[in-house]
């Protein structure tokens, strides 16, 4: 956000070319930052995941009982 105040406050008007470039390069920026921590979300659950099923494998032959097997 500081480079976007910078270089806003640089110039006296930007002209929509100029705002339009700001704006995608802000916007693909941000995607681009959520992108990332999805990616890193993703990989760490995984990792947790197969670490558990290492720990604990689970039966294929027992059936958990529903709330209808009461």
């Amino acid at each position: 956000m500081t480079e976007t105040k910078e270089t806003l406050s640089n110039s006296t008007k930007l002209s929509s070319r100029e705002k339009a470039i700001v704006t995608d390069e802000t916007a693909r920026a941000i995607i681009a930052a959520e992108a990332s921590r999805r990616e890193e979300k993703t990989e760490r659950l995984r990792l947790l995941r197969l670490q558990r099923e290492t720990v604990e494998p689970e039966d294929s032959g027992k059936r958990r009982k529903s709330s209808k097997d009461h």
